[in-house]
């Protein structure tokens, strides 16, 4: 059971990645890879108030649903890299050292910022 609720959750925060994605390309149509820096950010503060509020409550499965279905939905490490290699094959290889820079630096904060909230 524990299995398919982990399965639901990341589909559920595949759809809030998607979604946040669609409004960011909507607004800003060439501004795709700060979307996935967002969904990386967003899913690792998630993720650090997820796991500072959960690991009292002695419950893996929850934490499973939680952190690895839901914050796994969210979050995209093989995106986070993806794009700047393709970016600095377009010649634009400062933009793709920024991404690849700020993504680990702003994940690294959401999470301290999520486990901030929840404490």
């Amino acid at each position: 059971m524990t299995a398919l609720l982990v399965a639901l959750a990341g589909g559920l925060g595949g759809l809030v990645r998607f979604a946040l994605e669609y409004a960011v390309r909507r607004r800003h149509p060439t501004e795709r890879p700060w979307a996935t820096v967002a969904a990386n950010t967003l899913g690792s503060a998630i993720a650090g108030y997820g796991a500072y509020r959960l690991v009292g409550i002695g419950d893996a499965h929850l934490r499973s649903i939680v952190l690895t279905g839901f914050c796994g939905g969210v979050t995209t490490f093989s995106s986070a890299f993806a794009i700047p290699a393709i970016i600095a094959r377009e010649h634009h290889p400062r933009y793709a050292i920024a991404l690849v820079t700020l993504t680990p630096v702003l994940c690294v904060g959401g999470f301290l910022l999520g486990m901030g909230i929840a404490h």
